[in-house]
C-alpha cells in the first residue's frame, strides 16, 4: 500500500514538473521569437555572462532620462517567460508611458533569493544576483540614459522573493518595488537589517496553493521550498520599516469580471517616511497567478487568475508616483 502511495505521488510529481516546464517554455517547442521591439543583451558579472531581454520605447532620446523597470521571473522561468506571464503588458506600457522594461534571466532558472535551498544551483553556488541587478542598473544608466532616481523592480514568486532581498540589500538604488504571488521568506524576514524606507506594493491571492496565506512551508505538491512568514507579518514589517502612521482601511475594488471567481481588496498605508507608502492588494479567491495575465497552468494546479485588475497597470501607476529621494 505504501509503495502504491509513493508511486502515485511520483506520478503526480512528474506530471507537475512536465506541466511547469511546458508552461515556461523549456520543451522542444519553446517560442524563441522576441516580442516586437525587444532586444537581447548580456553583461559580465563576477566572471559570468548574465543575459536579459529589454524593450525600449519608440523615439528614444539620448537627452531624456527614462524610468527603468526590471521585471524578475518566477522559479523555473526566464526573462522571456516573465514577458509571457504579463502578456507583454509592461512593453505596451513602456511604449505608451516612455520607460525601459528589462527582463533578466536567473542562473539555473532560479534567483538566489536568500532561502538557501540546496536543490537550486544558484543557491548552492551562492550566485550574487544582487550584484547582477545592481550592475544591470548601471548598464542601462550608462548606455541608455536610464534615470538612476527612477529605478523600479517587480518580481513574481521566486522573483518576488528576490525583489524583497534587493529592497533589503540595495534599497538606496530603488525608487519603489512590487511583489506578486509571495510573502517574505522566513530567512529574509529575520535577517533584513536595513531600515531605509522603500515604497512597496504587494499582491497575493488568498487561495494560492504554493504560498500559505498564514505563513509556513512554501511548496509545490509534496516538494518543500523553504518557509515564509504570513502576509500579515510581511505587510506589517514594511509598514513599520517605512514608518507609516495612517491607513485607508480595506476597500473592495469593482468586480469587473464576476465570472472569474475572485474579488480584490486594497489597503494603503501612508504618512510614511520619505513618502514610502505600502499598498496591499488581497485577491480573494486568487491563486499563484498574475492578475490580468496569462493563466500559465490549469486552475487545479495554480488557482484562479483575477480579471478584476490589470497588475501591469496597477504596478506601473504605483511606480510612476515614486521617485528616489536623493541624499
Amino acid at each position: 500500500m505504501k509503495r502504491l502511495k509513493r508511486l502515485r505521488w511520483t506520478g503526480i510529481l512528474i506530471v507537475l514538473i512536465f506541466l511547469i516546464l511546458a508552461s515556461f517554455g523549456y520543451l522542444a517547442h519553446r517560442r524563441a521569437s522576441l516580442y516586437p521591439g525587444d532586444a537581447r543583451g548580456s553583461i559580465t558579472v563576477d566572471g559570468r555572462e548574465r543575459t536579459f531581454i529589454f524593450h525600449l520605447p519608440a523615439n528614444l532620446s539620448p537627452d531624456t532620462p527614462l524610468p527603468l523597470v526590471i521585471a524578475l521571473h518566477g522559479g523555473g522561468g526566464s526573462g522571456f517567460d516573465m514577458e509571457r506571464l504579463t502578456e507583454g503588458g509592461f512593453n505596451k506600457l513602456a511604449d505608451e508611458e516612455h520607460f525601459i522594461a528589462v527582463y533578466p534571466d536567473a542562473v539555473g532558472k532560479h534567483w538566489n533569493d536568500g532561502r538557501n535551498l540546496s536543490k537550486y544551483y544558484s543557491h548552492r553556488e551562492n550566485i550574487d544576483d544582487v550584484a547582477f541587478i545592481s550592475a544591470l542598473i548601471d548598464y542601462f544608466a550608462e548606455n541608455y540614459n536610464a534615470d538612476r532616481n527612477r529605478v523600479y523592480v517587480v518580481g513574481m514568486s521566486n522573483g518576488g522573493l528576490m525583489t524583497y532581498r534587493l529592497a533589503c540589500e540595495i534599497p538606496g538604488r530603488l525608487a519603489a518595488v512590487a511583489v506578486v504571488g509571495v510573502s517574505m521568506s522566513e530567512n529574509l524576514y529575520k535577517n533584513c537589517s536595513s531600515m531605509v524606507p522603500v515604497p512597496i506594493l504587494i499582491i497575493l491571492g488568498t487561495e494560492d496553493p504554493l504560498v500559505p496565506w498564514n505563513g509556513g512551508e512554501l511548496h509545490l505538491g509534496p516538494i518543500k521550498l523553504g518557509k515564509a512568514v504570513s502576509i500579515n507579518e510581511t505587510v506589517s514589517y514594511w509598514v513599520r520599516r517605512n514608518g507609516c502612521t495612517s491607513s485607508s482601511g480595506k476597500a473592495h475594488l469593482p468586480d469587473k469580471d464576476p465570472e472569474d471567481g475572485t474579488r480584490v481588496w486594497m489597503e494603503r498605508y501612508y504618512n510614511c517616511r520619505d513618502d514610502a507608502e505600502v499598498v496591499f492588494y488581497e485577491v480573494e479567491g486568487g491563486g499563484h497567478t498574475w492578475p490580468g495575465g496569462y493563466q500559465y497552468l490549469p486552475e487545479r494546479i495554480i488557482g484562479k487568475t483575477s480579471r478584476d485588475i490589470d497588475a501591469n497597470k496597477v504596478i506601473w501607476s504605483f511606480f510612476e508616483s515614486h521617485k528616489k529621494h536623493e541624499g
